[in-house]
């Protein structure tokens, strides 16, 4: 066993198995529990590695911490890396500040950092994103950042989280969910739109919608409250535009939101309508107040000529 064999100036190194910190000349405060593992550390301080190969690589970083075989295995630079379990960070190179739990979680990263993984497999897409979490996922990108993910698409088929239901908030964004998963909130700004064009009669497909009471199946609503809404089925035959399809391609669920939006043009058509006959009625009266005006004119002439016609028509 040669352990610590540099070693001339670092102190309170704990070094147990074949060329453990071997290298290592200055650093101190390290603790290497393995074959070959941190056997290449010079200067760095405060790093922990358990498990045969683990930080084998490491030469300058510090404050990192890797438990399991082959952890952080190609680690040089990267600092306040944290591995958990066999292959955990295993290509990092410059990273830092890295979490990965769960056995070759985050293995393909190299100088991504702030990425947080954790379960098996989790993470090992990414190598140079950076800021990302994910928990039992295995898709994303190379370079994604900034995102969050939780779970894999056909693995997990229901999401339940505690704390939402029954809890009253103000100043509310509705949330959704595009085709890929992606949640957020529904942006409405000009910026986000190309072909912007008024609905017109597209609206009216509307009209010809059936709005239904119903009950969801016992297996989707144990309770059976009463329900109101449309039936997709019945929408996609009238205005397939409004309908969202499962991956099989069946009709799942209505877009309510659409039908809103074609509900209020249909609403400022039917106003706009309105307002042009209010318009012609009140037109209407103006002349029927002008004609009762006249009339009431033609008979005040006639009564006061009347007795000067009786008198005309006596004399003759």
């Amino acid at each position: 066993m040669i352990a610590l064999c540099n070693n001339s100036e670092g102190e309170a190194n704990v070094a147990l198995g074949h060329w453990a910190l071997h290298d290592n000349t200055s650093g101190s405060s390290n603790v290497a529990v393995g074959d070959f593992t941190l056997v290449n550390n010079t200067t760095a301080d405060n790093n922990t590695a358990v498990g045969a190969a683990a930080m084998e690589g490491n030469t300058t970083g510090f404050y990192n911490a890797a438990f399991g075989s082959r952890s952080m295995n190609f680690n040089t630079t990267g600092r306040f890396n944290t591995a958990l379990g066999s292959g955990t960070l295993s290509f990092n190179t410059a990273g830092e500040s890295n979490t990965a739990v769960g056995f070759a979680s985050l293995n393909q990263v190299t100088t991504g950092t702030g990425n947080t993984a954790l379960g098996a497999l989790a993470g090992t897409t990414l190598i140079t994103g950076s800021n990302n979490i994910e928990i039992g996922h295995t898709g994303g990108s190379a370079s994604e950042s900034n995102t969050i993910r939780i779970g894999t698409r056909g693995t997990q088929t229901a999401t339940y989280i505690a704390g939402i239901r029954g809890v009253a908030l103000g100043a509310l964004q509705q949330v959704g969910v595009n085709a890929q998963g992606q949640l957020g909130v529904r942006g409405s700004a000009a910026r986000f739109k190309e072909a912007i064009k008024p609905i017109a009669e597209q609206s009216e497909a509307i009209l010809s919608l059936h709005p239904v009471s119903f009950r969801y199946k016992k297996e989707l609503d144990p309770s059976g409250d009463a329900q109101f809404g449309l039936v997709a089925e019945e929408v996609a035959k009238v205005a397939p535009e409004l309908v969202v399809h499962d991956e099989q391609g069946k009709p799942l669920s209505v877009r309510y939101e659409e039908v809103n939006a074609m509900l209020l043009n249909e609403f400022l058509k039917a106003h706009a309508k309105l307002e042009a006959q209010d318009e012609e009625l009140a037109k209407l009266k103006a002349t029927l107040k002008e004609q009762a005006a006249q009339i009431q004119k033609v008979n005040a002439r006639l009564e006061t000529s009347a007795p000067e016609l009786a008198a005309q028509a006596v004399e003759n």
